[in-house]
């Protein structure tokens, strides 16, 4: 048995680590514990991924600690987990509760976050009114008052009237939960907003949402994904709250579609092609860099993949600055180089990185004081011209 000591918690903790495997963490939700990514992992095992995988505090074999708990609490645990494994960067996937955990890890620490896979999550999950609701009937009737009524939200309905065995399973696993764990968790997401946390994500992220979620409705979801630069956002068809159980195949597919993505090799010249394409989507989007594809013809090819691997493949998809600091930074350079259309190009681009609008200001206050009051006036025309294109486009 694997453990890791966090505060005052003894956490449960299982990983199949091996070097030169690109490791994927998964973090779990209310009333579950690690074995709900069993299915999952497997899959991912056999494609060459690495897990590592624990039970939140109160929850599973880990230990309950001080109560009530604070998404805090659940993000130091998380930065502890990979810490003791010697994980300096990973791709995060967290479901529900874990993906809110994932969120706070994306804040405090961007450098352990290779991507995000946000799961039938959101910056802010239920209400005050909700989660006092449920604390109040563990109180009153156990776990077992409340079971029923969350395995209808966690399975779409014709799963949870089949009783299938992950149905069932499930119950058990609901059923047998630290009710003073499941109550301090419950707590946690009654006060948690993470919205700030959602605009300062800087990885490579993918929000995906069940069809018949009723927890975290596709809406819901999708309303995260418009606060992360550059996420992208998929439906689960026929599942709801629990793919990991109810569709491991689909999630699993999704899953390692992104982690090839962001963990194509970076050491050869296709490998750059790939990571660049990736990353200048991400800045850029999709439109932009279809049209650019369209438009190439056999005299600029050779200067289109040379941008694409020298520049999207190695500077901007290195991982000290983020997107929103690159953002900034190549905004001043072009501004004091005078060149306009790259400039209005990446004032657009800032809808992607997350660079705000008095971000952009102060990188032209630089170029000001050290390429010129002329160079940032001409800027600052061309930066507010096109700020009111996207707005007049909103």
């Amino acid at each position: 048995m694997r453990f890791v000591r966090s505060g005052d918690a003894t956490l449960h903790v299982e990983g199949n680590l091996e070097a030169n495997r690109p490791v994927a963490v998964f973090v779990n939700s209310l009333g579950t514990d690690l074995r709900i990514w069993d299915d999952v992992v497997e899959r991912l095992d056999r494609a060459g991924f690495a897990a590592l995988r624990y039970d939140l505090r109160g929850s599973g074999l880990s230990d309950t600690g001080a109560t009530p708990h604070r998404i805090a609490d659940h993000v130091a645990d998380l930065e502890r987990v990979l810490a003791t494994h010697g994980v300096a960067r990973a791709l995060i996937c967290g479901l529900s509760v874990g993906g809110m955990i994932a969120l706070g890890l994306a804040e405090k620490r961007p450098d352990l976050v290779a991507g995000l896979i946000l799961c039938c999550t959101a910056h802010r999950i239920g209400s005050a009114d909700s989660w006092n609701g449920r604390i109040a009937a563990v109180a009153k009737g156990g776990m077992a008052a409340i079971v029923e009524p969350v395995l209808q939200g966690w399975f779409s309905p014709d799963a949870y009237r089949s009783d299938a065995p992950g149905v069932a399973l499930c119950r058990n696993m609901l059923e047998r939960s630290p009710a003073a764990g499941y109550v301090a968790t419950c707590a946690a997401l009654r006060e948690a907003d993470l919205e700030e946390a959602a605009r300062s994500v800087s990885a490579p992220t993918l929000c995906l949402a069940g069809e018949h979620d009723r927890a975290t409705p596709t809406d819901l979801v999708a309303s995260l994904r418009a606060l992360i630069p550059g996420a992208r956002f998929a439906t689960l068809p026929g599942v709801a709250h629990a793919p990991c159980v109810e569709a491991p195949a689909m999630l699993a597919d999704h899953i390692l579609a992104f982690a090839h993505e962001i963990f194509a090799p970076a050491d050869g010249a296709s490998d750059r092609f790939s990571q660049g394409m990736a990353t200048r989507r991400r800045v850029l989007g999709n439109p932009h860099v279809d049209a650019a594809e369209r438009n190439k013809t056999a005299l600029d090819a050779d200067f289109q993949r040379f941008i694409t691997e020298g520049a999207w493949g190695s500077v901007w998809s290195r991982p000290r600055l983020t997107l929103r600091e690159r953002s900034m930074i190549t905004i001043a350079l072009l501004a004091a180089l005078g060149h306009d259309g790259e400039v209005a190009m990446h004032t657009r681009a800032t809808r992607n990185t997350g660079a705000a609008p008095e971000d952009i200001a102060e990188a032209l206050l630089h170029v000001a004081v050290y390429a010129g009051v002329p160079a940032a006036n001409k800027a600052f025309h061309t930066v507010k011209t096109t700020l009111k294109a996207l707005e007049e486009e909103a």
